[in-house]
């Protein structure tokens, strides 16, 4: 299993897509802390960038990766190697890659450029994001044979909970505004890892007063370690769930 594990890795990690995305990081980290001066800011800017653009390059590469190594995946299989341990050797070497281009890119500069604990978090929280989305990509891929309807399957999920689904919990807290939604905000927000991603960071920032009462709650409930700990865990759930689904299908299925 280790050997796939790093087979898959240091296949990937010479990727020039690989590399491009750890540059593009690199330097929009570095240019964000050296514009903006004040470090909470280039966190606050740098936040918004990775949200979207870290789910979307780690679900469609993921995705991409996945149906390119079906013949090698074949032959892994028609070996004595047990099928969960192959899939899952398959997303370590793939989330980690992906990942430690992320750490690259955006932690060893925060680091070097004195970031706050608040960076700490965001760097955390863009990993759990990574192998969240790479959960997905692979459940996406298991899901269909057919290569398009794998990618649009994991572009639609990219886009459902980086766009679609803030306009839903806009369009719910509009239409029962004269309800108490406070707790269900913070439940609907957990049903979405990127919100919840940025929850975290923004708790950090100090910024939850100009979220109003909602942003209160949040503060109360999860602006200490015990609140981080269980919003990490919930990312946690996150990572989960779609792994151990598609593990399963793919067990079960004809390759």
């Amino acid at each position: 299993m280790n050997k796939i594990i790093k087979y898959v890795f240091y296949d990937i990690v010479r990727n020039k897509i690989i590399v491009g995305y750890t540059l593009f990081l690199l330097l929009l980290t570095v240019g964000l802390f050296n514009l903006g001066g004040n470090p909470d800011k280039a966190i606050l800017s740098l936040l918004n960038i990775v949200l979207l653009t870290v789910p979307l390059i780690s679900i469609v590469f993921a995705t991409t990766h996945f149906y390119n190594s079906y013949e090698f995946m074949e032959l892994l299989v028609a070996q004595p190697i047990n099928r969960k341990k192959i899939f899952t050797s398959e997303y370590l070497g793939v989330a980690c890659s992906l990942a430690g281009a992320f750490v690259l890119g955006v932690g060893v500069p925060m680091v070097l450029l004195g970031a706050t604990i608040t960076g700490f978090y965001l760097v955390l929280t863009g990993i759990f994001i990574t192998f969240i989305f790479v959960a997905m990509a692979f459940l996406a891929s298991v899901i269909t044979r057919d290569k398009a309807k794998g990618i649009g399957i994991a572009l639609l999920l990219w886009f459902y909970f980086a766009l679609i689904y803030d306009g839903i919990v806009l369009f719910i807290l509009y239409t029962f505004s004269d309800y108490p939604l406070e707790t269900t905000t913070l439940a609907l927000t957990a049903l979405n890892p990127i919100d919840l991603g940025r929850i975290i960071v923004l708790l950090n920032l100090d910024v939850s007063a100009l979220m109003g009462y909602t942003g209160a709650l949040y503060k109360s409930l999860l602006g200490n370690l015990w609140g981080i700990g269980i919003a990490f865990g919930l990312l946690l759930v996150w990572v989960l769930i779609p792994l151990f689904s598609s593990r399963r299908i793919f067990s079960r299925r004809d390759l």
